[in-house]
C-alpha cells in the first residue's frame, strides 16, 4: 500500500514526528537564540522569504505582534539583490527563512541584513547551508528531508520553530506547553481529509481561501498549494478584506474555504463566510458556529496559536487527496522544481 502512496502523501504523514524532533533536538538552540533576541531588544523585526517560507513568517509576523508587541515588516529580498540598497536595522532583528537556505536573493538580504546592524536568525533545513552561515544564529528544523516539490513537513516546522522561538523569549509556558502537545494532535489533523470540500470543488477553476490574522497566513499558504498541486486558481484573502471588491466574483456554487481558529478573530470570520454563503456560494469554515456556511472537521488545540497549525495539517492531506482525483502528481508540479533559486 505504501508504494502507492506519494511522495507529499508521506510526507504530511512524518509531520508529527518531524515537528516531535524539532521540539526535542532543537529547542535548545532556539532557546539560545531567543535570549540573544531578549538581549537586543530589538526596536522591531524583519522577515526575508519566498513561497511557503513567506506565509511562515506572516505567521511569525502576526504571532510577535499579539506575544510581544514587536512589529514586523516583510522586505522584499531584491532590495539587496537587484537594488543594492542599505538599510537603517540597528537594533532590529531579522528572520529569514527558507527550506533549502541556497536561494542567492535570501542569503544576499541576510548578509546584508547583518552588515547593517540587524541580529540575524536563519530557520532553515540545511544548518550549513549559504543563508545558515551567513546569519548570527541558526534554527534548525530538522524535519528531515522533504522530497516532493510542495513543501509540507518544512513549512509546519518553520511555523513552530518560530512559535518556539517567540515562546522562549517572552517565557509563556502556556505556549511552550500546547506547543509540546502538537505531536500527538497532528497525528489526529493527518487524518482529516474534507471529502465535502474537494466535493464542491469538484470541476470549478477558481476559489477563494479566507483567514484572519494568523490563520490569514494558513489561508495564503493554501491558496499557493492548491495552484502548486491542482493547477486550481486559488486567491487568498483576509475576511476583513474580502467584501472589499474580490466577493462581486462570487456566483452560484463558488468554492470558499475559511480557515478559522479558536482566537478573538473567529466570530468574525465564521459571521463573513455566512454572508458569503448566503450570496450562493459553497462556503466551508473551521469553526462550530456557522449558520450558513458549513463547518468541516477540525482539531482544536487549546492555544490560539496553534490551533492554526493543525489546519494546515488537515488541509495538506485534503489537497494531495484532491490533486490525485485530478490526475495531478502532486510531487511533480508543471514548471516547478524542488529548490527555486532567484536573483
Amino acid at each position: 500500500m505504501l508504494d502507492n502512496q506519494t511522495q507529499m502523501r508521506r510526507e504530511i504523514d512524518e509531520i508529527p514526528a518531524a515537528v516531535d524532533r524539532l521540539l526535542s533536538t532543537g529547542s535548545t538552540a532556539i532557546a539560545n537564540a531567543a535570549l540573544a533576541a531578549a538581549a537586543r531588544d530589538p526596536a522591531f523585526a524583519i522577515t526575508i522569504a519566498r513561497g511557503s517560507s513567506d506565509h511562515a513568517c506572516t505567521y511569525f509576523k502576526y504571532a510577535s505582534e499579539l506575544l510581544l508587541g514587536l512589529a514586523v515588516a516583510s522586505v522584499g529580498p531584491s532590495v539587496a539583490s537587484i537594488y543594492g540598497a542599505e538599510l537603517r536595522l540597528r537594533k532590529s532583528l531579522c528572520i529569514a527563512v527558507s527550506q533549502s537556505g541556497k536561494s542567492p536573493d535570501i542569503v544576499e538580504l541576510a548578509q546584508t541584513a547583518r552588515r547593517d546592524g540587524a541580529l540575524t536568525m536563519a530557520i532553515t533545513n540545511h544548518r550549513h547551508s549559504p543563508l545558515a552561515e551567513s546569519c548570527s544564529h541558526t534554527l534548525d528544523i530538522l524535519a528531515g528531508p522533504e522530497r516532493s516539490v510542495a513543501a509540507t513537513k518544512t513549512f509546519v516546522n518553520s511555523v513552530v520553530a518560530g512559535l518556539l522561538l517567540l515562546a522562549e523569549w517572552k517565557g509563556d509556558g502556556e505556549l511552550i506547553a500546547a506547543l509540546r502537545r502538537l505531536p500527538t494532535l497532528l497525528e489526529r489533523a493527518t487524518r482529516i481529509d474534507w471529502p465535502e470540500v474537494r466535493g464542491a470543488i469538484g470541476g470549478e477553476h477558481s476559489l477563494f481561501t479566507l483567514g484572519r490574522g494568523p490563520s490569514w497566513a494558513m489561508s495564503n499558504e493554501a491558496a499557493l498549494k492548491f495552484k502548486e498541486t491542482c493547477q486550481l486558481h486559488a486567491e487568498s484573502y483576509s475576511s476583513a478584506e474580502v467584501l472589499h471588491g474580490p466577493v462581486s466574483i462570487v456566483g452560484e456554487g463558488f468554492p470558499v474555504l475559511c480557515f478559522a481558529a479558536a482566537d478573538a478573530a473567529e466570530k468574525t470570520v465564521t459571521e463573513i463566510a455566512d454572508q458569503i454563503a448566503q450570496k450562493g456560494a459553497r462556503v466551508f469554515v473551521s469553526s462550530p458556529g456557522a449558520r450558513h456556511a458549513t463547518p468541516i472537521d477540525h482539531v482544536r488545540t487549546d492555544h490560539p496559536l496553534t490551533d492554526p497549525v493543525s489546519l494546515i495539517v488537515s488541509f495538506y492531506s485534503m489537497v494531495e487527496r484532491f490533486a490525485v482525483s485530478r490526475g495531478i502528481d502532486p510531487d511533480a508540479p508543471r514548471h516547478l522544481r524542488k529548490v527555486t533559486e532567484t536573483l
